[in-house]
């Protein structure tokens, strides 16, 4: 943990000026002086989030500049909080029920992986993942567990985060993640690096599948959104980092693609992921991504953050291996702003 901290502080300066393109003094001010709300509407990311004119840091709005008819692959919302996007959004792809039958077992598995607030934008953020749970019951969802393989120790992310006592709140069950013999074995037909893994039970045994996954800079794979959210649901993480980490999370969709894709990107670590540093490396975005397709959901908060698809080699693989569409172009995207 201590080296991916090194690596990022280390790595900073240099991914912030990628994300804005800004000249040196501008990034200074965003950075270091924390700016007053006022100047960093009026300059900017921060004009372009509060105005519309660019959606986030690479202006996704070029690609869903007018909505497409149904139905929709991908929902992109903006300018709420995240109960309320997310009902916007699910109510766009047709409801919860579209996904969620009556008297199915339903696992959400969002990134609970570190010890810190939701402000820290390290975990997804509680009030989305309480609204889930709120939402698949309703649906009729007989259970619905909630779950991580967390890298700080497991209580205290649960705890810390907000979404434990946001589950339960809800009606939900969270499981532990922090022991082997909740862990099956499972093949991986098709996969190039994974052959065979041990996965979490409730992924293997539950009817559906919710990946809620934060939008964040990882230092390792530059980018953490859906698929990489699947290293939570394996024993050996390890493995991945020593074996073609990109291969690897994109192996993983040879055993199970989730069933719906929900990216919080309300609020983003722009830097020092996956866990951050301080409140310096989070900006506030209020927007939220929905899609069947994993790597089309991976692929346009790609856009969010600034970046291309083709510059994330796992999604590239995923492409490739026909598990999903990176071209945002080919899709029916339906964009709600609040």
């Amino acid at each position: 943990m201590a080296d991916i901290e090194r690596s990022g502080r280390h790595a900073s300066f240099q991914i912030v000026c990628n994300f804005y393109k800004f000249e040196t003094k501008i990034v200074s001010i965003l950075i270091s002086n924390r700016m007053e709300r006022r100047k960093f509407i009026t300059s900017g990311i921060g004009a372009g989030i509060a105005t519309g004119a660019a959606i986030t840091f690479g202006g996704i709005d070029n690609l869903i500049a007018g909505n497409a008819a149904l139905p929709y692959d991908l929902i992109a919302v903006r300018g709420g909080e995240p109960d309320v996007m997310f009902d916007k959004g699910i109510e766009a792809l047709g409801g919860m029920s579209q996904f969620v039958k009556p008297g199915q077992k339903v696992v959400i598995k969002p990134n609970i992986g570190w010890d810190r607030v939701p402000e820290r934008g390290a975990n997804t953020n509680p009030i989305l993942v309480k609204r889930i749970v709120e939402q698949c019951l309703k649906a009729g969802a007989k259970e619905v567990f909630v779950f991580d393989h967390t890298c700080h120790e497991w209580t205290k992310c649960y705890k810390n985060s907000g979404i434990e006592a946001a589950v339960v709140a809800a009606g939900g069950k969270m499981v532990p993640g922090d022991s082997e013999r909740y862990y099956q074995k499972v093949d991986f037909s098709g996969g190039s690096k994974l052959k065979e893994m041990k996965v979490h039970e409730l992924i293997v045994n539950s009817d559906v599948f919710i990946n809620v996954p934060i939008l964040k800079h990882h230092s390792s794979s530059k980018i953490s959104i859906c698929m990489k959210n699947m290293m939570g649901c394996v024993w050996d993480r390890g493995f991945w980092h020593k074996n073609d980490l990109h291969q690897c999370i994109a192996d993983f969709l040879h055993y199970k693609k989730p069933t719906l894709n929900v990216v919080d990107a309300y609020y983003v670590l722009k830097q020092n992921g996956p866990m951050g540093v301080s409140l310096d490396d989070v900006i506030t975005m209020k927007s939220l991504i929905l899609s069947r397709d994993i790597v089309a959901a991976d692929s346009a908060a790609t856009k969010f953050f600034g970046k291309e698809p083709a510059d994330i080699n796992h999604i590239q693989m995923a492409n490739a291996a026909g598990m999903g569409q990176m071209d945002l172009s080919k899709i029916n995207i339906n964009r709600i702003n609040l």
